[in-house]
């Protein structure tokens, strides 16, 4: 782990490049920017001290999605190499928690962009969505643009990795087992910790018991779920249901995280590319509503 400083203008990382660490700002501060030094360059969002980037290359295998650039003279940096990751937390175990916050940040905010897109395409038949909203539109439209000069990336081995590690391997605490039908959480409810499926397989609902109940995912075992109640303590989004017999879940409490990272490293890791999987696989998401919906206006 090195601390390194930059004048302003300095480029910190390179759009495209292999990562093979991530950085925290000490102090001054960064530009996230698309298309650097083209004539479409573009500054997506400013970091700040404490703020985290490069988290994702690092975690799942990816190349870099933007270039970091310094806007500060004397901006400084952590340099955390990703064979340092451990080290890292091992020194200071309130950073675990302090970058899944960064992602569950960047999730919140990303999905509420996904659903404004997906309200206007679910109005757009009324014929005055699109008038409504020219500046959504405009904003998409550069989005499009943007993605559009980078190239698409295949899933990484490491997140395939990911995807086929065992969870219950290694040290686990708070682990229970449920009949069918068991509500873990009800939508609505104050949340404190997340859960990770041993055995069996769970049901996420909207409008449980109810005439418009929905069952949006199913999740078996491997699967985590109910993080971003645990990291931000916002009620429930939705309600979660055991949907075999012996259904085996590990609860897991913030202050749970620096006892298991001790005990068992692998999983506070597993937890990380979740959120960081979660994240790409959300960008992804919207980048296909975002097409969807230029297609569908393309004449306004």
């Amino acid at each position: 782990m090195l601390e390194r400083q930059y004048s302003q203008g300095e480029v910190i990382i390179h759009e495209g490049d292999y990562g093979d660490s991530f950085f925290q700002i000490l102090s001054g501060s960064a530009a996230v920017v698309k298309g650097c030094g083209t004539p479409d360059e573009k500054i997506l969002t400013v970091l700040g001290e404490g703020d985290y980037f490069g988290e994702m290359a690092v975690l799942e295998g990816y190349t870099r999605s933007a270039t970091i650039r310094a806007l500060e003279d004397g901006t400084a940096v952590n340099d955390i190499p990703a064979a340092d990751m451990r080290t890292y937390f091992e020194e200071q175990p309130d950073k675990i928690m302090a970058l899944m916050k960064h992602l569950s940040g960047r999730i919140r905010q990303l999905t509420i962009d996904y659903e404004e897109v997906n309200a206007v395409l679910e109005e757009i038949g009324c014929g005055e969505a699109a008038e409504q909203n020219d500046g959504l539109l405009a904003r998409i439209r550069r989005f499009l643009e943007e993605a559009d000069r980078r190239p698409m990336k295949a899933v990484s081995e490491k997140t395939l990795q990911m995807i086929s590690e065992g969870h219950a391997d290694g040290f686990a605490k708070n682990v229970n087992t449920f009949p069918k039908g068991t509500v873990i959480f009800r939508e609505g409810e104050e949340s404190n910790s997340m859960f990770d499926i041993h055995w069996g397989s769970v049901g996420i609902y909207t409008g449980y018991g109810t005439d418009e109940q929905k069952l949006l995912t199913e999740l078996h075992a491997n699967s985590f779920f109910g993080e971003m109640g645990m990291i931000d303590r916002e009620p429930r989004s939705a309600t979660a249901v055991t949907l075999e017999n012996g259904t085996t879940l590990e609860t897991i409490y913030p202050e749970d995280l620096e006892d298991l990272f001790r005990k068992n490293p692998p999983k506070v890791e597993m937890i990380l590319r979740h959120l960081s999987y979660r994240l790409r696989k959300l960008t992804d998401d919207y980048l296909a509503a975002c097409r969807k919906l230029s297609e569908e206006t393309a004449g306004d």
